[in-house]
């Protein structure tokens, strides 16, 4: 283990690093599990849909249905926790449908827009 000094905004915390080479890790204490991951933006027959990744509120919609958008493209901004999330494109299309509108809450998985 290594001891590391990390200043995040002005705060200082001190962690810990365990190097972990061609050895599989240990398993992890059951109090410690991993999050679950994101649900990724799934094809579908009408297109790649894009799903909210956590619950919060959709501050600004930056499309509307038929723009065209390229891969990395803002589409929206979702509040989480104080926290703004920027929604991005995972393809070039264009917008076929949007779902959510400014102002909305949205829980993690609902369907934001589909792209095609």
């Amino acid at each position: 283990m290594k001891k590391y000094r990390v200043t995040v905004n002005g705060t200082t915390y001190e962690i810990e690093l365990e190097e972990l080479t061609g050895t599989a890790p240990a398993a992890a204490p059951a109090s410690a599990s991993a999050p679950a991951p994101a649900p990724s933006p799934t094809a579908s027959a009408g297109g790649e849909q894009v799903t909210s990744p956590m619950p919060g509120t959709i501050l600004s919609v930056n499309i509307a249905a038929g723009d065209m958008v390229k891969r990395g493209q803002v589409l929206m901004i979702l509040e989480a926790m104080k926290m703004e999330n920027e929604i991005m494109c995972p393809c070039d299309g264009r917008v076929a449908s949007v779902q959510a509108t400014k102002g909305t809450a949205v829980e993690s998985g609902a369907l934001l827009c589909v792209i095609q």
